[in-house]
Order: C-alpha cells, then structure tokens, then sequence
C-alpha cells in the first residue's frame, strides 16, 4: 500500500496498460487514456473494467493448479511450506492495493458518464463485484486489512491508518457484493462474456459461509474475532444461496449417465447452454486468449497425485463409508478399489479403464497404457499413484504443447447448494428438505444414494470426530464434490482444521505392489506409498498458532508503526 509514497498514479493508473496481451479477456487497446477524456460514455466504462476479466481473477484450471500442496492433491517436487511450517516473515506476500485502488478510482470517476445510468450501471456492478473480490483475498490472507474506499494519495492519513477488523471487512465485502447483486444484469446469458447478478450472490454465499465457519472455529484462539457473530453469516449465506435456487435459472448438469456426466461436466468445450456452469473462461486462439497446455500436460502424472485421503473419503454405491461397506474392495490395486464406489472417483482420477486418447479416426486408448508405464520415467511418475483424470479431455486434437483452447469453468452451481447446505447444518436448521433440494441432486447425477438424516451411517474414520454427522457428511460431499477447483486449503482454514488434517500427518498414496515399475518413492508399514516419508518424519509441522494467516511484508510494518503483525509471527 505504502507504494503510493513514491508514485502518485494520476491517469487511470497505468493498470489499463498493464493488462498484458496473454491475458484472456484482454480484448481492447487501453493504452492513451486520460480522466479529461475518459468515463464519458458507457463504453469507456465498459473498457476500463474489461481489464479485471485477467487470468488472475479467472484462473486456467491445470495440472499445477486446483488444491495442489493441500491433504488432497500434493507434487513429489515440493513440500508445501505452509502446511510443512517452515516459512519464514521473508516469505510474506505482497500486501497488495494495485487493484482496490484501481476500482476505487472507476469510483471516483463512473459518475462523469453522460448517458443514462441504466446504460451503464453494469459496470458499476461489475466494479464493486471486483472489489468485493480483491477484499476478500486479503481478508483470507491477512485476517484484519486496512480498509480504504477512496482513491489515496502521498498525502493520505490513511496510509498510516491502523487495519480494520475481519469482521468489518467481512461486512463491507458483503455490502459491495450487495451493491454488486442490485446493478448487474438478471439474465443467465451465454456465461463467458460479463459477470451477472447469480455470480455476485454466489460469491456472497461463499464469503458469508467462511467468515461465519472462521469466526465459529477461531473463537477463543490468537484468530478468533471480538463480538463474534457465527450466524449472522449463517444466515446471510442462506439468504444469498437461497435466491440463486430460486431464480430457476441454474441446475445441476445431468443427460442421464451417472459413469460419465461428471467427469464430462469438466471437460466439454462450450458452457453457454450449460445450466450448472454459472460463469467460464471461453478461449479463442485467433484474440490470443488460450489454456496453454493444459490438456497435453495432464496426460501423464509429471509427479502430481491425488492422496489416499481424497480416496478414502468416497462412499460405496450403498451409501456407506468404506470403513462400514461389504461391497468394499479393498487397497490391493486401484481397479479393486475403485470397483462398486461413488462413481465420482473413477471420474476424478484414473483407472486402467479412463479413456486415455481418442484419435482423429475415433480410436480410443485406454489409461491401462499409461498404467503400466507408471514409474517408469519422470513423466509417469506419480507422488500418490491417483493420477488426476478431472479437467480432462481425452479428444487429441483437443491437445496442444502450447495454445488450447479448452475452456474452464470458474463458477458452478454445485458451490451454492454445497455453501446452502453447510450454512443450514451450522445454524442447526438443516431438515431433510434441504437435502433433497442440494446433495440429492449431486448424488442423484453420479446414481449414489441419497443422504437420510435421520439414518446417517457413523463412520469411525470421520475426519472430525467432535462434531455431528451431518456436519461430517456435508464436508465429506464438498471435498469430493469441489475436489481440484481451489477450495480445499480455504475450507481447512475456516475450519481451523489443521489439528485434525494436517499437524503430524503426511499425504499417503496407492498400495506400491499393483504397479509393474518400482517407483523411486518410500512406502509406509502397511506398503501404501508415502512420498514425504524422508522429509516429514513426524509429518507435517504447520503451526496451529501461526500458520492460518500470512505474516505482514516487515517493509509494512517499517513504514506504518500502527500496523500490528498476525500471531505468530
């Protein structure tokens, strides 16, 4: 923030001319513009907020994105430090302005538009939207953030202001996205081009559901919140949930074949009449807006793998846990395994029997290829032995070493009837009503049995014991649900979950005997592969009293002395 004491930015922030030519939804020359000229029509408007449509806010999901370095999804190249408890206050990230400042300054300026404010006041929608959004990744961050609305100066006492509370940030978050939700457009459209009203509840459901699971889990620690109030969250998740499922506008994408309808939900090439996907990042190589190559670089493992945790964590087609289920296979290899589970595993990763390419004549080889050269190079080489299938897209002329044009998915339906259903458990509210109108739904699109609430099976391996159940059972469903799509770590965290998932514990993998090359990786008592066996000889040694937040940048703390560090550190 601080960087404002050497370069007062005048014109529109030299921000519009750092979109850089890569990014996806960089459409438009948005170098020469000036505040004289500039924010006189709506177009202008529309301009200036095309530069937040980045690869930055609307990520590729690829192999080396989506939970990895979490309990689900690790890389044998790289221990994550958080969760290692190695970082240091050197390590600290930026604590970053650029971008609230830049739409504070649309905020200085929207009104000099002459047209009518209905001509333009998506973008002013669009522009608290990204607000709330930048926020809140400094909230998640930091915790307690300094929070500015105004455009600052050298000359600003603000800068050396102190930082507000979670909660205070929480509230403001919520107050722009409702701002967000009144001026954007109601109409689902082909979900690609512009953000509407549904994305902006959306997000406003997942913000509400993490402040109110943090302040409930936190309380009493170095993180909890003064004047915690779980439910007013609670309540607010619902509410903003509850107006998305009334729109009538999403559903959950199903054409009636539970084997495949998930996985194909992640790897199809056009959402705009996909009712589940509420927003997506289209690609079209010819405005240079590509995937890179993310379907050639999940072809083969390079080293990343889903974890035994993830594995363990789906049910048996009746319903069961694995740890209760007679129609359980057993460990021994991961066609047994996978045999009579929720089908959303062998969807999720492979199995001998995933479609591995199909040719330009319609051939189609299998991952048994694949499988019988794991290990036997870097390339098949594996942390775990679950090799990743989610995201991809078997076509080979789908595939290229450099510019695809696969799309991704940033914004699904799934996430506002999994954030209802959590909020509604945690206010102790939830009725079998409410499941049938959310995790029915998923189950109902892979063929599993519904979840009874009045008959749910104990599961002695439930990941948090203390609590109730239901609480369990609708964390088990969003892990496997959302698995890969970047909610794993933020879900630990809200949780304050860390002592149950991570503190002494090393991701496991696949029994070692099934495969036909010895892999390079140690193996535990029980000959299940344990890749950070060496490194973490008493697991991992995330710091519960530090490690949920990032450290302030110590230049911050140099130049602001009301700026207070985070625990720990």
């Amino acid at each position: 923030m601080h960087k404002l004491k050497y370069i007062i930015i005048i014109l529109v922030g030299g921000l519009l001319a750092a979109c850089q030519k890569e990014d996806f939804l960089d459409r438009y020359p948005l170098d020469a513009v000036t505040e004289p000229v500039f924010f006189k029509t709506p177009n202008d408007l529309k301009i200036y907020m095309n530069q937040y449509y980045n690869r930055s806010n609307f990520p590729v999901m690829e192999k080396g994105k989506g939970d990895v370095g979490t309990d689900i999804y690790i890389t044998e190249s790289a221990i994550n430090p958080r969760l290692e408890g190695s970082r240091s206050i050197n390590s600290a990230p930026g604590l970053n302005y650029t971008n609230i400042r830049s739409v504070n300054y649309f905020f200085a300026n929207y009104k000099k538009c002459e047209a009518d404010f209905k001509e333009y006041q998506q973008y002013v929608g669009e522009a608290f939207f990204f607000r709330a959004m930048f926020y809140f990744n400094l909230l998640k961050s930091f915790g307690d953030v300094q929070l500015v609305e105004t455009v600052l100066t050298t000359s600003s006492p603000e800068l050396y202001g102190t930082r507000s509370p979670r909660n205070v940030v929480a509230d403001k978050i919520i107050s722009d996205l409702d701002s967000a939700a009144l001026y954007l457009s109601t109409g689902k459209s082909n979900g690609h081009d512009r953000i509407n009203k549904w994305i902006a509840l959306l997000y406003q459901s997942r913000v509400a559901l993490y402040e109110g699971t943090w302040e409930k889990y936190h309380a009493g620690t170095k993180f909890g919140v003064a004047a915690a109030d779980p439910a007013k969250y609670f309540n607010k998740a619902v509410e903003a949930a509850t107006t998305v499922m009334n729109s009538g506008l999403y559903d959950i994408y199903s054409t009636g074949k539970p084997n495949q309808d998930y996985n194909d939900l992640f790897g199809l090439r056009d959402y705009s009449p996909n009712k589940e996907v509420m927003f997506w990042t289209k690609m079209n190589l010819s405005l240079g807006i590509h995937a890179h190559s993310k379907l050639y670089r999940l072809e083969t493992p390079e080293g990343f793998g889903l974890t035994k945790q993830l594995a363990d964590s789906y049910l048996s087609l009746d319903g069961k846990p694995v740890s209760k289920s007679p129609l359980f296979k057993g460990h021994d290899n991961i066609i047994l395994e996978t045999e009579n589970r929720d089908p959303r595993f062998v969807q999720t990763i492979f199995t001998p029997g995933s479609p591995w390419y199909i040719e330009a004549n319609g051939a189609v080889r299998n991952w048994q290829e694949a499988y019988a050269k794991l290990y036997s190079n870097s390339t098949y080489s594996s942390s775990t032995g679950y090799v990743r299938r989610k995201d991809y897209n078997p076509t080979v002329a789908y595939h290229h070493l450099n510019f695809e044009e696969s799309p991704t998915i940033q914004y699904r339906y799934a996430e506002v009837l999994l954030n209802y259903i959590e909020a509604k458990a945690e206010l102790g509210q939830i009725t079998q009503d409410d499941i049938d109108k959310t995790i029915k739904k998923l189950r109902d699109r892979v063929g599993m049995p519904n979840l009874e609430l009045a008959n749910i099976e104990t599961d002695p391996n439930w990941e948090f014991p203390a609590l109730a159940p239901i609480i369990n059972e609708i964390r088990r469903e969003r892990k496997i649900e959302l698995a890969l799509e970047e909610f794993r770590w933020d879900d630990i965290a809200r949780w304050a979950a860390a002592d149950e998932l991570i503190v002494g514990k090393r991701p496991k993998g696949a029994k070692v005997s099934q495969f036909t090359n010895k892999p390079a990786l140690p193996t535990d008592e029980n000959g299940f592969l344990d890749p950070f066996k060496n490194a973490l000889p008493t697991g991992y040694g995330f710091k519960l009293d530090r490690d949920y937040l990032n450290p302030l940048p110590q230049h911050e703390l140099t130049l602001n002395n009301k700026l207070v560090q985070n625990p720990g550190w």
